[in-house]
């Protein structure tokens, strides 16, 4: 798989190098390109916004820049990822599906965003997605990039040392993954739960997914199938 990122501050794009994702690069597993939008520039300044029109707090980004970054960097056949809190909620399906792809490109917004029209423009010849990874703001798109990216490369095959781990985890079945346990049987006078010594697979599992079901049904009931549905 084929990253491209565009952002004014490639050096917050570093942790991508470190770590999974690090280790995925150094096997070529996935190759990753940061670019500088500045690079892009037109003037002695290296400008990048400029006021809104319509009036309003903070700077837009121009499309002037963007549009030539987006020329060069993104090619037809890649998906173009803008993460914005205005998006569509970024979810392991989403994940997923991104999974497949052979090519993203993430444009990195700051300030008060990207000028409209250079989606409006790349979205003549590819496709774009813009995404939100939750219900707050951010001060620019890098941050998102990172939690996208890592959701999304964990998923490649090779990653991960056991496949199964991310089969397994929170939101694979729509439900929140249950509690982990590890040695020392005892810590602090706390016992791991006896059904995961017992070596009985059918029963940890049984078990798991009952943990599973009480954890998602006190924190995140919106996740669970409407009874009134069923």
């Amino acid at each position: 798989m084929q990253l491209d990122v565009v952002t004014i501050f490639p050096e917050y794009l570093e942790p991508l190098r470190t770590a999974l994702l690090g280790k995925a690069i150094d096997k070529g597993l996935i190759s990753l390109a940061v670019h500088d939008l500045r690079n892009w520039t037109h003037d002695v300044h290296k400008s990048v916004d400029d006021a809104p029109y319509g009036g309003g707090p903070g700077m837009v980004m121009k499309p002037t820049v963007w549009g030539d970054a987006l020329d060069e960097v993104c090619p037809d056949d890649a998906l173009l990822v803008v993460p914005t809190p205005a998006g569509v909620p970024f979810t392991q399906e989403t994940a997923h599906r991104w999974a497949t792809e052979k090519h993203l490109v993430f444009a990195c917004g700051r300030y008060e965003g990207i000028d409209q029209r250079v989606f409006d423009d790349a979205g003549r010849r590819v496709r774009v997605e813009e995404v939100s990874i939750g219900d707050y703001v951010l001060i620019g798109g890098e941050a998102a990039v990172l939690v996208m990216t890592e959701a999304v490369v964990r998923l490649l095959p090779g990653v991960l040392g056991n496949q199964q781990s991310h089969q397994e985890d929170s939101f694979s079945d729509g439900l929140l993954e249950g509690p982990s346990y590890t040695r020392p049987v005892v810590w602090r006078d706390l016992e791991v739960p006896p059904v995961l010594r017992s070596g009985d697979h059918a029963k940890v599992a049984a078990w798991r997914r009952e943990q599973s079901l009480a954890r998602t049904r006190a924190r995140r009931p919106d996740l669970l199938p409407d009874p009134a549905t069923d």
